[in-house]
């Protein structure tokens, strides 16, 4: 199907449904990010704000014996999210 006379069927996109993001009150995070949380008994729809679930978060990494990247990745991809996006700069 042309576009601006461009032919885009042989386009990828990357990502996934999973991928993009959502917004779940006053927070976006993505379908992916959701299931690593609930992964933890952490429920995205129990939280109002960013910082409040941050710092759940943090706690459950900081009480962990474990190492938990998925988590982890969670918490830095938020905080990337919410720094690039949120703060006045």
């Amino acid at each position: 199907m042309p576009i601006n006379e461009k032919d885009l069927s042989n386009i990828s996109l990357y990502g996934t449904e999973k991928s993009f993001l959502k917004k779940y009150n006053d927070i976006y995070i993505s379908l992916e990010q959701v299931d690593i949380l609930k992964k933890y008994n952490i429920n995205i729809e129990n939280y109002k704000t960013f910082e409040s679930l941050m710092y759940d978060i943090e706690s459950y990494l900081n009480d962990s014996y474990e190492i938990l990247d998925d988590l982890e990745w969670v918490s830095e991809s938020l905080q990337e999210y919410n720094y690039y996006n949120r703060t006045n700069k």
